[in-house]
């Protein structure tokens, strides 16, 4: 899969053509929370294995600052990227040897973009001890820092 012009396509996949006019509607609707909320959940119903719906509704739940939905959210993709990708959902788990998480264009370059914004959620929502470990091991999965995690270990050395 040449994922160079579809920036979904980094995200461990590609949405159909219904799935990314929903995206396209729920951005279009941003302004109208509950009406963005609904259509980006029916493209989760009609797609549950779509993994840029769920990085589309953790980021519309962040920047609505509803983070505990949004951290809900998270663990859902990164359950969905886990089973897609053959390796264990739990990121304490998972080592360097789990999967090739050097691979860009498959679930786990999802699963490791998700873990990031999980632990950016976390420090946001004052659970310094779980972001730092989330972050710990994606210095582990991703020594290259491929995902660009140092960016929010950085805040949260300014912020802890």
């Amino acid at each position: 899969m040449d994922s160079a012009g579809d920036p979904l396509a980094l995200f461990g996949g590609e949405a159909s053509p219904v799935i990314a006019q929903l995206l396209h509607d729920a951005a279009a609707a941003y302004q109208h929370t509950s009406r963005a909320e609904a259509i980006l959940w029916s493209a989760q119903a009609i797609n549950p294995a779509c993994l840029p719906v769920y990085f589309a509704l953790y980021k519309f739940y962040f920047y609505k600052f509803r983070l505990a939905d949004a951290e809900k959210v998270a663990l859902m993709g990164l359950e969905t990227a886990a089973r897609q990708g053959g390796f264990a959902s739990d990121w304490k788990q998972l080592s360097p040897l789990s999967v090739n998480w050097g691979l860009t264009d498959r679930p786990q370059h999802f699963y490791l973009f998700t873990l990031k914004a999980l632990a950016f959620i976390r420090l946001r929502l004052g659970q310094h001890t779980d972001s730092l470990a989330l972050l710990d091991k994606l210095q582990e999965l991703d020594p290259g820092d491929s995902v660009g995690s140092s960016v929010i270990r950085d805040l949260a050395t300014e912020l802890i």
